[in-house]
């Protein structure tokens, strides 16, 4: 299947989540990237079509490999825009799953590229984050709208920005 170990973990769990009801234990093998502690992005496509997104801005588990596990299950089962995923639809699932690097503070929107970097903002307690290389986020502005309508902030608020580099796995 030619598929990133990363995406792998991230289907073997998703597949006996739906099917049996169990969480996949962590591999008794981990691979480097498993062992390291990173916030992580678990995406879900199908046909084509964004079926399910969860994800952590920083880390919330002892390794990447458990905070996939997490993110997975998450993502196939308690988005809250889709319903949980049905055993029909596992043949078809694109997975890609988004290894966060550690967000740093930028003065102004001139400092980010949504090709490049994804994004957060924060006002007090609300963020928002937007993982980088998206289709339809062209600008940086766009970038910055998107997290904010995600957290809730006023387009005229202030925020602060961060951005931060991810690896994509596919």
């Amino acid at each position: 299947m030619g598929e990133h170990p990363l995406v792998q973990l991230a289907r073997r769990t998703i597949e006996k989540y739906i099917r049996e009801g169990l969480v996949l234990e962590t591999p008794a093998e981990p691979t480097p990237e498993m062992k390291e502690r990173a916030g992580v992005f678990v995406s879900l496509h199908r046909r084509g079509e964004l079926r399910g997104c969860i994800g952590t801005f920083q880390p919330a588990a002892e390794n990447v490999a458990k905070e996939i596990i997490n993110n997975a299950i998450e993502a196939a089962t308690r988005d809250p825009r889709f319903p949980p995923l049905t055993p029909a639809e596992l043949a078809d699932l694109e997975i890609s799953v988004d290894v966060l690097g550690r967000p740093e503070p930028v003065a102004s929107q001139a400092e980010l590229d949504p090709k490049q970097y994804g994004c957060i903002v924060r006002a007090g307690a609300r963020r928002g984050l937007l993982l980088p290389d998206l289709p339809g986020v062209e600008t940086a502005g766009q970038q910055i709208a998107s997290c904010k309508a995600k957290a809730g902030i006023p387009e005229r608020d202030e925020v602060e920005l961060y951005r931060f580099e991810v690896k994509r796995y596919h």
